[in-house]
């Protein structure tokens, strides 16, 4: 595969933030490297400067399975390339490998001296493999250096614990527990980790361990889904993984049969008892409370909403990922629903 130019490289970075369900802003202008960007969720957002190039296989025969970003055109400082980090902000150093469709991640703070004449940061190929298929994989370099693949639908994540995630290289049990968290985020609990894990590095396995859970439960509800609304169908990526009974509940669950795939419209008519489904997958309007917002003039847009509706959701093809009767139940019977 050809190796892509700067611009579409930030392309391929930027719409790994929409995948993330992130809103981002870039302030710097087209073809600055690195480039700067005000990245956005929710209610908070920080600064990110990002370095990014291609990833290229290595090709050493000692080292087979080697991937290399090759670090050209940073500005000389003192005669030598370096890297300037982001004051106040994040700095992302990236290689993307288009064969694989994964990045590669590196910890700035490793790598802020005087750099040689053809420098080169590396990681292996087992470690983009398993991002490919997991999302987030570690690769240790060694001297309390971490670095990671990551799949473009979790950059989001990355960066959010970009941080703590690379302090777990100065840590052997946070990293074992890192690459378990990586490969099954469900196989590792709190209990793992205070037993495991050195208190300066708890907090940074415990984020990464909540974050790598949402985003595993979000990347196969989706996909069960075929990224499509299950009550209108719209894609857009404007989709989000709902928790059928909440995630606040505890019995609540992340498995697959916990989820359902909703439009931010139809999440939050959900979440506020507009309207619910059945355990026989039949959508119910909450007519009541319609009549109640034609009452106070707050109608505006009603028929169009019930006009969007499926008389019935849209269910997975795979029995074992469809809404669990169950959970189903016991929320509408939480919500008052007399079914």
């Amino acid at each position: 595969m050809p190796p892509l130019r700067k611009a579409a490289l930030f392309r391929v970075f930027e719409d790994s933030l929409r995948k993330s369900g992130l809103s981002f802003l870039r302030p710097s202008a087209d073809g600055d490297h690195p480039a700067a960007y005000q990245i956005i969720r929710d209610q908070t957002s920080f600064r990110v400067r990002v370095y990014i190039w291609n990833l290229t296989f290595g090709g050493r025969v000692t080292l087979p399975d080697e991937w290399r970003i090759q670090v050209t055109g940073l500005p000389e400082i003192s005669g030598a390339q370096r890297f300037v980090p982001e004051f106040g902000g994040r700095t992302a150093v990236l290689g993307w490998c288009g064969e694989l469709g994964v990045f590669a991640a590196y910890d700035v703070s490793k790598h802020l001296g005087a750099l040689g004449g053809s420098p080169s940061i590396q990681i292996r190929q087992p470690a983009l493999e398993s991002a490919r298929v997991n999302g987030l994989a570690p690769h240790f370099k060694g001297e309390a250096e971490v670095a990671f693949a990551v799949k473009p639908a979790y950059m989001g994540l990355y960066l959010d614990n970009m941080d703590e995630l690379h302090a777990c290289g100065s840590s052997e049990e946070a990293l074992q527990l890192l690459d378990e968290l990586c490969e099954d985020p469900a196989s590792v609990d709190d209990q793992d980790i205070e037993d495991q894990v050195p208190e300066p590095r708890r907090y940074g396995v415990v984020s990464t361990m909540k974050a790598l859970r949402d985003a595993n439960f979000k990347d196969r509800v989706l996909t069960a889904y075929s990224h499509s609304c299950a009550m209108c169908g719209v894609q857009l990526r404007l989709l989000d993984a709902a928790h059928i009974l909440p995630a606040a509940h505890p019995d609540s669950t992340d498995e697959t049969s916990n989820g359902i795939a909703l439009c931010a419209l139809h999440h939050r008519a959900y979440d506020r008892g507009l309207l619910t489904f059945d355990s026989g997958y039949r959508i119910h309007r909450n007519e009541p409370m319609e009549r109640e917002l034609v009452a106070a003039s707050l109608d505006g847009g009603l028929a169009e909403f019930r006009a969007r509706l499926f008389p019935m959701i849209e269910v997975p093809p795979n029995r074992a990922d469809r809404p669990s009767p169950a959970f189903v139940d016991q929320v509408n019977a939480l919500r008052g629903w007399a079914l």
